[in-house]
């Protein structure tokens, strides 16, 4: 008989004055045994001191107890809503809400839910059935006396989803036959389009696609494969994304190229891992080929640079000791020199600016809105200011995207709606330091004064044509670098991480561009040659006509 497993219990979080704490322990002093009330002390002196350390530094333990006794949600309503329960008041009215010119969320469906049409599967392979019995243009078996005609336009449909091995293959038994005197031997020719590679194009694309832009590491795809009953070593995949990278690698070259000329950045980077930086050998070797900048450094990172150019964003993944600075420099280095500063946007770390070339600067509000959600538990009142006015600037911003405002209409609106709330909320912020209503040292007083240093970087927004809110879209970039990371762990040699980059730029790239990434993977392929002549036709927005033009090409000679 099988022992039903315990449901885990998340423990009940109780706040508690010191007070209350001494009166607590009185208490039990009188009704324990000396050696139990010895136990309990200890222990309450040691949660004691824990909120303490919540309380003045707050950050790192704060995510800690939030793993522990609840959600770690960043959202306006939800972080409110925690720190009021915490507190034992009730929420209040307008706590968290949105501005009465935007939706309330329930009025919208969720998503996620419901079934997908046939008309959301464009891959699918596409079957026409014919009626059995009846044909168009004959009569109507009910009433005899008029026609039927076919409805092309809303045809009955049904899908039907199979499995099947993420690689499968085929197997063909060429008959062989020998003469009985001469011993000649005739083999079957294999049939027409079978081709003379192992691994095809496509499956090539597959291999490349799991691995970095699904996150699938190669032994993970070995036991798949060989569980099917199609194996597919590790090893192999590894020369076949390898062989795919040195006959596409115009196309990557061109997308950095194009991404220098772009009028808005934005960058950030990730923790990396590759074994050859680790041993002191490779490192020494490496740091004497570096600039001055990365030299002797010991930490590796993924950079992700978010380029905006015209109405496409391409995204660019560079891994080595640099940090995100150094390879926007490296980027830059392509840029043409007669072009005006772009935008650039990133976090408050001085790392992740480019040296040499000059940008617009633009702070991320969400990291600095993110300061006063680290605290809400410990200020919920002055955090529930600031966090209902950013909410409010983030609700006008949504406005002028469902609206579809340029971005100079953008500009004047957020100068209209946002800029009264964001001087309200520097002039009140200045007064909590100036009049010494906060620590300057607490975590508010902390969170305060981020904001009022990097005020002119975070309301880049209300000056300057396009800037964004926040650096979220290069956070979301980075996520596949930290997918791959998760699972892959690291990559072996420098030559395995520019591959690695290769790829997941133009993945991203081609979901940015709203691009499908495995048939462009294909394409190249079966164009390196046009690949190498002219990249710049070989984009992920423009590639199709590239190769409309190519096939066209070839029908005319």
């Amino acid at each position: 008989m099988k022992r039903k497993r315990k449901r885990k219990v998340r423990p009940k979080r109780i706040d508690l004055t010191q007070q209350e704490l001494a009166a607590l322990l009185a208490r039990v002093e009188a009704a324990v045994a000396r050696e139990d009330y010895e136990i309990i002390q200890a222990m309450a002196e040691t949660i004691a001191l824990l909120s303490q350390a919540v309380e003045q530094k707050g950050t790192s333990i704060n995510r800690l107890l939030k793993m522990i006794f609840g959600s770690a949600s960043e959202k306006t309503r939800k972080v409110l809503d925690e720190a009021l329960q915490q507190t034992g008041q009730a929420a209040p009215a307008d706590a968290g809400s949105a501005p009465a010119d935007k939706p309330a969320a329930q009025d919208t469906p969720r998503k996620g839910h419901g079934r997908n049409g046939a008309d959301q599967y464009p891959g699918a392979q596409r079957i026409h059935v014919p009626h059995a019995s009846l044909h168009s243009g004959e009569l109507c078996p009910i009433c005899h006396k008029g026609k039927v005609y076919e409805l092309t336009k809303t045809p009955g449909t049904i899908v039907r989803v199979v499995g099947q091995a993420p690689l499968q293959a085929t197997v063909y038994e060429l008959q062989k036959l020998r003469c009985n005197l001469c011993n000649k031997i005739f083999t079957a020719d294999p049939p027409e389009g079978v081709g003379k590679e192992k691994y095809d194009a496509a499956a090539r694309s597959m291999i490349a696609l799991l691995k970095y832009g699904s996150g699938f590491p190669f032994y993970r795809l070995e036991q798949l494969q060989a569980g099917l009953g199609m194996p597919l070593p590790a090893s192999t995949q590894w020369d076949i994304v390898e062989a795919i990278a040195n006959g596409i690698w115009p196309a990557f070259a061109e997308l950095k190229r194009q991404g220098a000329q772009g009028d808005l950045f934005f960058n950030d980077d990730t923790l990396a891992k590759i074994l050859a930086l680790i041993n002191d050998s490779a490192r020494q070797k490496s740091a004497q080929e570096q600039d001055e900048a990365g030299a002797g450094r010991t930490g590796v990172f993924t950079s992700a640079i978010l380029s905006r150019v015209g109405e496409h964003t391409l995204a660019i993944f560079s891994t080595g000791p640099q940090h995100a600075g150094e390879h926007l420099t490296q980027v830059l280095t392509k840029r043409h020199s007669g072009l005006d500063p772009p935008i650039q946007m990133c976090d408050a770390l001085s790392r992740n600016q480019p040296k040499n070339f000059q940008t617009i600067l633009a702070n991320c509000l969400a990291h600095g809105r993110r300061r006063f959600v680290a605290v809400v538990d410990n200020f919920p009142d002055e955090c529930r200011h600031v966090l209902q006015t950013l909410a409010e600037v983030y609700c006008n911003d949504a406005i002028c995207q469902e609206q579809n405002l340029s971005p100079e209409q953008r500009l004047r609106y957020h100068q209209t709606h946002s800029n009264p709330l964001m001087e309200d909320l520097h002039g009140w912020m200045s007064a909590q330091l100036e009049e010494k209503r906060v620590e300057p040292n607490s975590g508010l007083g902390q969170a305060i004064t981020y904001m009022l240093k990097h005020w002119e970087a975070l309301t880049l927004f209300l000056r300057v044509s396009g800037a964004p809110l926040d650096n979220n879209l290069c956070e979301q970039a980075l996520k596949r670098a930290i997918l791959h990371r998760k699972n892959s762990l690291f990559f072996k040699t420098e030559h395995g991480a520019h591959v690695g980059d290769l790829f997941m730029s133009l993945i991203h790239t081609c979901r940015l561009c709203e691009a499908n990434p495995f048939d462009y993977l294909t394409e190249l392929q079966k164009h390196s040659a046009e690949v190498f002549k002219n990249p710049a036709a070989w984009m992920p927005w423009n590639y199709q006509a590239a190769i409309a033009t190519s096939e066209a090409s070839k029908k005319s000679q």
